[in-house]
């Protein structure tokens, strides 16, 4: 069996992964590798893969340790060649495998590593914010019925008008709070309804609401790109997902509007060979939402999609919270890119 039949397993993996003998000539490349480097497989199998290094020393050395068992792993930075473009940094993990006349030299992009980090610290605060959200709800659920009811036992025992203002506004403010406490539970009672979704006819939506609500000031730009396919998911949560998004963004722009130059874009693209979530993806939807608003503030840049923290005043911190938890049940995710005239909302979902 040929080595690019052993090896073909390696193409799944978004990483960059070089089968190579102990003199450093390529006997297998994945995908990815090809991608990263911008040449064929045909082209990079039976070349010196130490010379598509910028310092090609660390390699040999590092094959040369493997070859002589020094080690079953062994870990560096290097700066990888690209055709054309700027050389990338890579962590490079050089593993044994059982035969010595093969060794597989893994590379992961820098970028990609600080951004894998990154998501999943974000999954992992979404999954905190998630139990931390019901637990509380229930925990004020319980005892809110029991404050409404007894206020309005105490109304109907009460003679005087002047004292029911008191009881109504107990009851008033238990029912905003069971409000709270209902829209934080929401995302997590409601069932996930999976259909097929075209991205445009959510855009489309979004944007007749946020022109019905924002009539005067607001110009909203369509930058679609109509070859993108339509892809199973929960349309509802979708339009919500973006609507808040964009809701957000038109109360940010409320000087722009007054001005009578806001601007709000959607703009939808394909990205290929993308990587999130620590899963390697041939297709993923990008759909930006953009406004020329102020900017996220810096003091809440890095809390933005934490339950109840909005840069608003009166807002409830609730909009973008319940944004991220539908895009992640959909298996993406979302980011943001803020400067003050150009704030950037990119929503990532994989594609068939």
């Amino acid at each position: 069996m040929d080595a690019s039949t052993r090896f073909q397993s390696f193409d799944l993996l978004a990483t960059l992964v070089a089968v190579v003998d102990a003199h450093a000539l390529v006997l297998f490349s994945n995908a990815a590798l090809e991608d990263a480097l911008g040449t064929s497989r045909r082209t990079i199998v039976g070349s010196c893969f130490s010379d598509m290094f910028t310092e090609r020393l660390q390699l040999q050395n590092a094959l040369e340790g493997a070859r002589d068992n020094a080690f079953a792993a062994l870990r560096y930075d290097a700066w990888l060649k690209r055709a054309g473009q700027e050389a990338m940094p890579v962590h490079v993990i050089v593993t044994r495998t059982e035969s010595l006349d093969e060794i597989i030299v893994e590379m992961v992009p820098l970028e990609q590593q600080t951004r894998q980090d990154r998501e999943e610290r974000l999954a992992e605060q979404a999954q905190t914010n998630k139990e931390l959200i019901r637990n509380l709800a229930h925990e004020i659920k319980n005892p809110l019925g029991g404050i409404r009811g007894a206020a309005q036992l105490l109304e109907m025992e009460m003679e005087s008008p002047e004292l029911t203002e008191y009881t109504q506004v107990i009851i008033h403010e238990a029912d905003r709070l069971q409000s709270l406490v209902d829209r934080l539970l929401a995302p997590h009672r409601r069932p996930h309804l999976v259909g097929d979704v075209n991205i445009h006819e959510v855009c489309e939506r979004v944007r007749s609401l946020i022109l019905a609500e924002f009539p005067k000031g607001l110009r909203v730009v369509r930058d679609y790109d109509i070859s993108i396919p339509e892809f199973r998911g929960d349309r509802e949560q979708l339009i919500q997902t973006v609507l808040n998004i964009a809701h957000n963004a038109c109360q940010a722009l409320a000087e722009r509007m007054a001005a009578g130059d806001a601007m709000l874009t959607f703009r939808t693209r394909v990205t290929r060979q993308v990587t999130f979530g620590k899963q390697r993806y041939r297709l993923a939807l990008e759909l930006h939402v953009i406004d020329n608003g102020p900017g996220v503030p810096d003091s809440i840049k890095d809390r933005i999609f934490y339950p109840l923290v909005s840069g608003r005043e009166g807002g409830s911190g609730l909009g973008l919270t319940l944004a991220q938890t539908f895009v992640q049940q959909h298996h993406g995710l979302i980011e943001v890119d803020s400067v003050p005239g150009h704030t950037d909302f990119k929503i990532l979902i994989p594609l068939p």
